[in-house]
């Protein structure tokens, strides 16, 4: 059977492949990579929540903002991009996919910076502008180091280490960001802290250019470094221009139909959820029709994406039903946790400081776990453990609200989150890379991780509303059951087998 035949039941079921190598330098390289995806993650999501809340921004507009983190489940839209072209300059000695990786960190860089000038949030919308824009060069970097991880490390025991340590960097920098954030904004203000991501940010980009040469690229350093900036400058300030002018017609547009702070969107957003499944279920009998020199299967745009519904056809909406459920708990519980916890009574430096090394630690060994799960078990015995701790970090929750205020409760609820988010996120990009078709992998992770996250993210902007509803312990006891929620959907997927390509029949 070939890799791009290995299906969900095979995922599931099979034994644990032969070992392939995996050697350090692969290791570190890609714990760097999630560095640098990690340091700007909270930044747009909930470091910006609390300093809405310090600001005095309602709670429902708080949940609103967390419908920028929707712009990393569109990536399937631009993710065929970074596989079919190359980044003017830099990929002339970098490469395509360090060449992409290149811009998203001068993106990362100048969005940061920005929401630090601007970080007084006095004009909501331009804040809302710089973090879309944050959230969409960070999703970048994201989508271009996926691709080259699953070209170059394309099975199951191969994969859990490097996902592990691309993990580690991601959660250590998110801790970083986060609690050292913290800790600066209640020492010197937002923009400081903003001012010292952006600068960490860019710490990871004078480390790719000292790299060697792509093999089968030519051109010199020199040369290639200046043509890539003044190339990233132009790109940059396009996609300042496309976000600005988007953003402005969906403003417009909100406010056409009366929504504001005090709307229920909650009935409008479950509606919206449905929408996708829908629109597959609608599609699957032209796409499995369609012979291999269809332009459906031949597109540049959508021939990556039809792939997959033409291999698993049914399936295929089980499987994006499972996938949008796993994470979705922690989804709904990042955005509002931090503005809980102050709620409580805990202070910005309070959270900071159990954000930091508690943090680093709980998820550290909750990744390692995760990770050496998915080399030494089945996937569908590690995805349940792992939506079993998740739902456990978000009850976390409900019992840290009815506790004293001390530090050391906090420490205990924020490591068991960690905990669990590390362990299932690890598990879970596990089993997303092995779905994807190796012709395709930019284009089709991009799609399955960008899915994954939509329905969440779709519901986390109606999260202020459903707290206004139910209350943070309805809320949370609620977001630990959708965890569990994942579970009945694994017998399911046991069953799952692809349609094999023609040449492959």
């Amino acid at each position: 059977m070939s890799t791009a035949a290995i299906g969900a039941a095979d995922i599931l079921d099979d034994a644990v492949p032969v070992s392939a190598p995996t050697d350090r330098r692969g290791m570190a390289l890609y714990g760097l990579l999630g560095f640098s995806a990690g340091l700007p993650f909270y930044m747009f999501s909930t470091v910006l929540a609390l300093r809405l809340q310090a600001h005095g921004v309602a709670l429902a507009v708080i949940g609103f903002f967390a419908w920028v983190q929707l712009l990393p489940t569109f990536k399937f839209v631009w993710a065929p991009l970074l596989d079919r072209y190359d980044v003017p300059g830099f990929a002339r000695f970098w490469g395509k996919r360090r060449g992409w990786i290149m811009l998203a960190q001068l993106g990362i860089v100048s969005a940061t910076a920005a929401m630090a000038v601007f970080a007084d949030d006095a004009n909501l919308p331009l804040t809302a502008l710089f973090a879309m824009l944050l959230a969409f060069w960070t999703t970048t970097l994201e989508v271009a180091a996926d691709a080259w991880r699953i070209e170059l490390y394309p099975t199951q025991d191969a994969q859990g280490p490097i996902v592990a340590a691309n993990l580690w960097g991601y959660r250590s920098a998110m801790v970083a960001a986060g609690s050292g954030a913290l800790l600066l904004a209640d020492a010197g203000g937002w923009s400081l802290a903003y001012f010292a991501i952006a600068t960490a940010a860019f710490l990871p980009f004078p480390v790719l250019i000292a790299m060697r040469p792509d093999p089968v690229h030519g051109g010199g350093r020199g040369v290639a470094l200046a043509t890539g900036v003044l190339a990233s400058v132009a790109v940059l300030l396009g996609t300042l221009l496309v976000t600005a002018g988007v953003g402005w017609l969906a403003l417009a547009a909100a406010v056409r139909i009366g929504i504001d702070a005090g709307s229920n969107v909650t009935p409008w957003v479950l509606g919206l959820c449905m929408v996708p499944f829908l629109a597959m279920a609608a599609a699957l009998p032209r796409i499995r029709r369609a012979a291999p020199d269809s332009r459906l299967r031949t597109s540049v745009a959508l021939g990556p994406y039809v792939d997959f519904f033409w291999r698993y056809g049914t399936g295929a909406l089980v499987l994006m039903a499972f996938v949008s459920v796993y994470r979705m708990g922690d989804v709904l519980a990042l955005n509002l946790s931090k503005p809980m916890i102050k709620g409580l009574g805990y202070s910005l430096t309070q959270i900071g400081r159990a954000d930091s090394l508690v943090a680093l630690v709980a998820s550290v060994v909750g990744v390692g776990l995760g990770g050496w799960m998915v080399v030494r078990w089945r996937m569908g015995l590690a995805l349940t453990a792992g939506a079993v701790f998740a739902a456990l970090g978000n009850f976390g929750f409900v019992w840290l609200a009815h506790q004293e205020v001390s530090e050391g409760v906090l420490y205990l609820a924020t490591a068991a989150d960690q905990f669990g988010n590390g362990m299932a996120g690890a598990i879970f990009v596990v089993y997303l890379s092995l779905l994807v078709n190796p012709r395709y992998p930019g284009a089709q992770y991009a799609f399955l991780t960008g899915f994954a996250f939509l329905l969440p993210r779709l519901l986390a902007g109606a999260g202020g509303t459903m707290v206004g509803a139910i209350g943070y312990d309805g809320f949370f006891l609620m977001s630990g059951a959708v965890s569990l929620a994942a579970i009945p959907f694994l017998p399911l997927l046991a069953r799952i087998r692809p349609r094999m390509e023609e040449a492959e029949a």
